[in-house]
């Protein structure tokens, strides 16, 4: 990573919902559900070693073996071998259309618009539409901000694993194959 893209990643961040990316308000703990963590046993699909869900975060990132199924999976998912990537568009970060600040992610780069930028009416590309294969680096969106409200309140990368121009019918039969063998 360049030093400014790695300062964006490491910004600290405000609780967002995991799905529509909305800022949660401060709540209660789900202690059930904590309790539940802690004392409901699993086993570790890389070495089949048994410990509590709780374990499990911290267990999966050292575990070579469970890398090792991770990256089985990652392949046995992917089309084409990600070995030429200066071919792919970059889709982790984006510039501001309004100022041209640079190395935003797509959180950031809806945070600094409704910001700095709420109310510009000058019609520009979205930066994030325009990465993607079905994007039009040429539209320029009549309500860039309500197009990044309703557009971009999620972030692509939850739904779409490694390949954009992947078959959403090949997907899905790749992923219930997958987790028929992960039985």
């Amino acid at each position: 990573f360049c030093t400014p893209c790695l300062q964006e990643c490491l910004k600290p961040k405000k609780p967002v919902c995991g799905v529509c990316r909305s800022t949660l308000s401060p709540g209660s703990r789900a202690l059930d559900l904590e309790k539940q963590i802690e004392t409901t046993e699993t086993t570790c699909n890389g070495c089949n070693k048994k410990m509590f869900l709780s374990k499990m975060r911290s267990h999966a990132a050292s575990c070579s073996k469970y890398q090792n199924y991770i990256m089985e999976g990652v392949k046995a998912v992917t089309k084409e071998p990600l070995h030429n990537t200066r071919n792919f568009p970059n889709r982790f970060t984006f510039p501001c259309p309004y100022c041209s600040e640079k190395n935003f992610d797509q959180e950031g780069l809806v945070e600094h618009c409704k910001a700095l930028h709420s109310m510009d009416a000058k019609q520009v590309v979205c930066p994030i539409c325009a990465s993607m294969p079905w994007g039009d680096p040429n539209y320029r969106s009549a309500n860039f901000m309500e197009h990044l409200q309703r557009r971009h309140r999620f972030s692509y990368d939850t739904f779409v694993v490694g390949d954009y121009d992947a078959d959403e019918d090949d997907i899905m039969a790749q992923v219930l194959m997958r987790s028929l063998r992960d039985k």
